[in-house]
């Protein structure tokens, strides 16, 4: 992981336009959509990614305006995407302003383990990642186009053709 700043800042910015380009698939009626009664519907999955980033840099003593973790998501799926949008680009501005190279080595304690300020963003990122995959196979459900992510999509490559 690395100790630039400027690099780290630049990762969470693609992940997070990677993570806009997915919510701008989804529609209203497909946040309902879930595998069982049990598991998290596709907006509620969106959601943790909204609710998940002021959490987990709140550790870091960084305050990032956002929703709470226990806050109902919207029911408008461009709503979320806003939502979304504004925390992450708060969430980069917090970092921009707050921390140095120097300080990304700083440790904290971030649900019982001891992670850098680095290792705390990796993880988030990761988090993210994870969700969005889960995210995809909801959407394929729903009947939703997937877009582009690392490479191009089956949806992408069928229209093409």
């Amino acid at each position: 992981m690395n100790g630039n700043l400027t690099e780290l800042l630049g990762y969470f910015k693609l992940e997070a336009r990677i993570t806009e380009k997915l919510l701008s698939q989804l529609t209203d009626a497909s946040l309902n959509q879930r595998v069982t009664a049990k598991d998290r519907s596709l907006g509620e999955m969106a959601w943790h990614l909204v609710t998940s980033i002021p959490q987990m840099l709140r550790y870091l003593g960084l305050e990032v305006p956002g929703p709470a973790t226990h806050e109902r998501p919207p029911s408008s799926a461009q709503e979320l995407r806003e939502i979304y949008r504004q925390v992450s680009q708060a969430a980069l501005m917090a970092m921009a302003h707050s921390w140095t190279d120097t300080s990304l080595s700083e440790v904290h304690e971030v649900y019982g383990y001891r992670w850098t300020k680095a290792q705390t963003v990796w993880a988030l990122l990761f988090h993210q990642t994870h969700h969005r995959g889960a995210m995809t196979v909801l959407m394929r459900q729903a009947g939703l186009k997937l877009p582009d992510i690392y490479g191009p999509s089956r949806d992408s490559q069928e229209s093409r053709t």
